[in-house]
């Protein structure tokens, strides 16, 4: 086995500190991005589009969420708001001219606007009462979204996004946004592994722990979490952005519905709140599986020649599928980052088990 801590040795803080002391896990990132970078190649347009886009897209957007929940320790029912108002920003923004690049930058700074704005007096509660408050702030943002036609043309309208643009050349082929979201996605990426490792990262997960125990050492709670709600609603801004222009390519109001909020939800607790690739894991397991499932019940349903009806084949999956999320819940409330974890620290040791005791 190659996953060995054996023969590494730091001497210095700043080895101790990489992101992958190990080797075998720096070439395995550099394996996957390699596939990443590699993957219009290798896939179908098909795939692409229906598959590893969205997958990057969402992922973006629950890394950005997990900023709140995971280091903050905030919870946030309003996130598809918040990603709303990034999308009709930049498509506003674009169709009056803006190059795409700003329009970008707009719907981060408009997301991060409306969303302080709120966090300022949901803040000022905790728990399920601060649940409730972003949970409000979803629903007045649905009101204002849906009746106010400067901002998407009225109840049920659809507007279409402009070709997205970069540099002034025009991005159509499923390749080229397909590069566009993958760098969007490292970018995020890149960036929560870094938070954990700076003052502003750790402060966040002192107040996460206990925001009391935080205040007595000089940690200002209230201050650390509006800049979380900050940096993350930047986040679900340009990701909302992001998804209308490579993905949906016209932006309507059911888009972003609290429903889609517990979705976003839902992948990062799937996941594991606070774990970075358990965004990545959540996400697929949210957003990926279900169809998967379904291909599976359908195939099975046809190769045993069962004589089962068409409404019933298609909420079979979803009855499993919610078994699997309850399942996951039961027996490892961590996430699926933690099934990650306890496979990785096994083989780290393995076959020396005795080692960890």
């Amino acid at each position: 086995m190659f996953y060995r801590q054996a023969g590494i040795h730091h001497t210095t803080y700043r080895g101790d500190r990489k992101f992958f002391p190990i080797s075998f896990e720096r070439w395995q990132i550099i394996v996957l991005f390699a596939i990443g970078l590699a993957a219009p190649f290798l896939l179908s347009p098909l795939y692409l589009k229906s598959y590893m886009l969205p997958w990057l897209i969402w992922t973006s957007a629950a890394l950005g969420l997990n900023l709140i929940l995971g280091w903050a320790g905030q919870f946030h029912f309003g996130y598809a708001a918040v990603m709303g108002i990034g999308a009709y920003t930049a498509v506003h923004a674009t169709r009056n001219g803006i190059p795409f690049e700003i329009a970008l930058v707009l719907a981060g700074l408009m997301a991060t606007i409306i969303g302080s704005a709120f966090a300022i007096t949901a803040l000022r509660v905790r728990g399920l009462y601060l649940a409730l408050s972003t949970l409000a702030m979803q629903f007045v943002l649905d009101w204002v979204i849906n009746k106010v036609p400067a901002v998407s043309g009225g109840t049920q309208a659809t507007i279409q996004a402009p070709p997205m643009r970069l540099l002034g050349i025009e991005v159509t082929s499923d390749a080229g946004q397909y590069y566009v979201v993958l760098f969007w996605c490292v970018l995020v990426t890149m960036f929560m592994l870094n938070l954990r490792r700076t003052g502003l990262g750790r402060a966040l997960v002192a107040v996460r722990e206990k925001d009391f125990a935080a205040a007595v050492i000089g940690v200002n709670s209230f201050y650390y979490k509006l800049v979380a709600f900050a940096m993350s609603s930047f986040i679900g801004g340009i990701s909302g952005a992001i998804l209308i222009f490579t993905f949906y390519h016209a932006v309507t109001p059911e888009q972003f519905t609290v429903s889609v909020s517990i979705q976003t939800l839902a992948m990062v607790i799937v996941g594991g709140i606070g774990s970075v690739i358990g965004c990545y894991f959540g996400v697929a397991f949210i957003l990926l599986l279900p169809g998967i499932v379904a291909n599976l019940i359908f195939a099975l349903a046809e190769a045993l020649d069962l004589k089962i009806g068409i409404e019933l084949l298609a909420h079979i999956p979803s009855l499993l599928y919610g078994i699997l999320i309850i399942g996951f819940l039961l027996f490892e409330p961590l996430g699926l980052a933690k099934i990650y974890a306890n496979l990785r620290n096994y083989l780290l040791y393995w076959p020396f088990g005795y080692a960890r005791k």
